[in-house]
């Protein structure tokens, strides 16, 4: 079966600098990435459909990647940005959705983890924009960490119709303790409603000497917790080059589910995505 990674980015630095890419340590990987970039390391693990996700917040990025994806038969869809505090949160949603490329928006993100409020899922303003966007058939990509699930888990509760999907399982320390993490994800993973994204350990555990026996603890917890059914693939391309190639990326996420059956290698590997994200 061909295979969907469900999270990866491009950016183009002579269009905008990343906010985030600070620090000598991010020097790898301080320069442009396009599609084409993406495509013959894609295709020699492959994956035949990927995810475009956001990674400023910024209102213009979104009908960038729009026109990546309507341009490339690779990408499959599009998690872009709106500003979820807005007045105007569904003006902004039905003006990417009818745009001519409109269709490939399949979700939407914000960088919750850079919040200073750990409760920022949980403001009243928040949860109005992630109701439009749920309403607009569209799913809503958790960019947190543990500080943030229980936010995280009550925002759930409260909007049963929207979709959500943990990215990078919430980004554990991996080497550091399970808990409160592991608690907060089992609780999320309780509400049919969430899924999660097997993706982004590599950066978060040492980025020069991470073995996949590493990041078992943490892909257990998630597979137990979610089931295979309720879990996707990402490779977080090109983020995950500070610690491995996309081909070593592919292959511990091989070697994390080796012991599953080829059927529920199939739902991480594809069918996840193809239904969460409508693909």
């Amino acid at each position: 079966m061909s295979r969907v990674d469900a999270h990866h980015h491009v950016w183009d630095l002579s269009i905008r600098e990343q906010p985030w890419m600070v620090g000598p340590e991010l020097e790898p990987i301080r320069r442009s990435f396009s599609i084409d970039d993406l495509v013959p390391v894609a295709s020699a693990a492959g994956v035949t459909q990927t995810v475009l996700v956001q990674t400023v917040g910024l209102p213009d990025e979104t009908p960038e990647f729009l026109a990546v994806a309507a341009g490339n038969e690779l990408v499959a869809g599009v998690v872009g940005w709106v500003d979820l505090t807005a007045e105007d949160v569904e003006d902004a949603l039905t003006g990417l959705l009818e745009r001519p490329d409109g269709q490939w928006l399949k979700g939407i993100r914000h960088q919750v983890h850079d919040e200073p409020d750990p409760r920022w899922l949980g403001r009243p303003d928040v949860r109005r924009g992630l109701a439009v966007v749920g309403a607009a058939g569209l799913a809503y990509d958790l960019l947190t960490k543990a500080p943030h699930l229980p936010a995280a888990l009550e925002t759930a509760q409260a909007l049963p119709e929207v979709s959500f999907v943990v990215d990078h399982i919430s980004k554990p320390v991996v080497g550091g303790d399970l808990e409160p993490w592991a608690a907060g994800i089992r609780a999320l993973a309780a509400l049919p409603n969430v899924t999660c994204k097997l993706s982004g350990m590599v950066t978060e555990a040492s980025w020069t000497d991470w073995k996949v026996s590493d990041l078992r603890p943490y892909a257990d917890v998630v597979l137990n917790a979610f089931g295979p059914d309720r879990v996707m693939f990402g490779s977080d391309w090109p983020v995950c080059l500070l610690a491995a190639s996309y081909a070593e990326v592919v292959q511990a996420a091989e070697d994390l589910t080796v012991d599953l059956t080829p059927a529920e290698r199939d739902q991480i590997f594809g069918e996840t995505a193809r239904r969460v994200y409508q693909l």
